[in-house]
């Protein structure tokens, strides 16, 4: 008789706690949606420029680079949860001055610029709280999956998010869709309130008279570090990248827009469960990841009219989905668990911290030729990043969560002990 396992990919749901955090970032990524997609088009609309729009980009990530090292820092002494129930309150109360800024028939760019990067800021110490707490909700034994499945909260949100926002846009306005995104931060506060404290996992960490952490990051790690920012600044910059494609390349309205993003998140959510799916994860699972989100976007940039590029929006998601499925379960992976919050900091700082520079590219880019010459750089860029790890690490076989981390040993490393929580409230 033959008994079949019970899949394994959906695991961490049967934990509360992360069914909790899921369905939290799931909304306010929606809502995120909705401002997005407004902003995008208000300053489209008031100026026609792709590199205008860049300047909403530029704003809102800009602050990762001062902040993202301190928040990584902040992340691995004060638990995650408190961190989350602050940000959750001053985002909305942020994104309700966008609200009052959009009433204005012409909204002044320079105030709208300015209350986004303040929403920047707070969103960086967000970014990096969402990924640290992930271990203190799951543990150990579920967390290169819960990190994979983290990303669907991400892909779910851009399968329903653009087209209500593009919906919303058009009936209702701009102010409508920055309302509902500040009503989705009060939900993540709710979400994150109903986490029980109690049952969170602590992170061990050293006490004070133990040796300080590794000095330099493993060679794996840098690798990873390496291939997060070249993807960030080349090939992940979509919000502006598919939305001005559609708008200035192909000549499409807001349904459009919503579609596009829409159709991409259907194919994104089943790459993060494919990503969830690997019984094991590690740095050299990147070399694959970049193959295949570099071909998703060569074949969207090859996309001849709107309805092809419709048509071939959900293989790009599929690329998108297991690429970050795979970068954030292999960098959580890499590192004790102590370091989660300094480590998931820095990936913060490379993904993010370079949309600026890529926004700024890009836009330029697309204004001197298109939409569909951006996506092949970013491309051609993936596949790059693919050789890179090749010739970096080599394709010995990837390692579980329980094999040994891929961080360079200290000196005399003493053993960790319990006997000091690294995170309070």
């Amino acid at each position: 008789m033959t008994i079949t396992a019970r899949p394994r990919v959906f695991e961490p749901f049967a934990n509360r706690g992360f069914s909790l955090y899921f369905t939290g970032q799931a909304l306010s990524n929606t809502g995120a949606w909705f401002q997005n997609i407004a902003l995008s088009l208000v300053v489209l609309d008031a100026t026609g420029s792709a590199q205008s729009l860049s300047g909403v980009t530029i704003a809102q990530f800009l602050p990762l680079l001062v902040l993202s090292v301190p928040a990584g820092r902040i992340a691995d002494r004060v638990r995650p949860r408190t961190i989350l129930l602050v940000t959750s309150l001053l985002s909305a109360a942020v994104v309700g001055g966008i609200a009052v800024a959009t009433l204005d028939d012409t909204p002044q760019l320079g105030v709208v610029y300015a209350l986004v990067a303040v929403l920047g800021c707070v969103n960086t110490f967000e970014r990096v709280a969402a990924q640290a707490i992930i271990f203190e909700i799951v543990g150990p034994a579920a967390l290169t999956r819960a990190a994979s499945l983290s990303t669907i909260a991400v892909a779910s949100a851009r399968s329903v998010g653009p087209g209500l926002a593009g919906i919303a846009f058009q009936s209702l306005g701009a102010t409508a869709c920055m309302l509902v995104n500040a009503a989705s931060f009060l939900i993540v506060f709710v979400s994150v309130l109903l986490i029980r404290p109690s049952r969170l996992h602590p992170r061990v960490r050293r006490a004070r008279t133990d040796a300080p952490p590794p000095r330099r990051p493993s060679r794996p790690l840098v690798t990873l570090f390496v291939v997060n920012t070249v993807v960030a600044l080349l090939a992940m910059n979509l919000g502006l990248v598919l939305t001005s494609t559609v708008t200035l390349t192909f000549d499409g309205d807001a349904t459009a827009v919503g579609a596009a993003h829409a159709l991409n998140a259907i194919g994104a959510i089943a790459g993060g469960i494919v990503a969830a799916g690997r019984a094991s994860v590690s740095v050299r699972s990147l070399t694959a990841a970049c193959a295949l989100f570099g071909g998703s976007l060569l074949a969207n940039a090859a996309a001849p009219t709107l309805s092809v590029f419709l048509l071939v929006g959900p293989l790009l998601g599929l690329g998108v989905g297991y690429y970050q499925g795979i970068l954030n379960a292999a960098a959580q992976a890499s590192v004790p668990p102590r370091l989660i919050g300094r480590t998931m900091s820095l990936v913060t700082l490379g993904n993010y911290g370079m949309v600026p520079f890529g926004a700024l590219l890009m836009g330029w880019v697309i204004d001197q030729s298109s939409g569909r010459v951006a996506l092949a750089i970013g491309g051609t860029a993936a596949i790059a990043c693919a050789v890179f790890v090749v010739a970096r690490l080599g394709r010995r076989p990837s390692r579980s969560r329980g094999a040994q981390p891929e961080v360079e040993p200290e000196a005399d490393d003493p053993p960790e002990t319990e006997s000091e929580p690294s995170t309070r409230e």
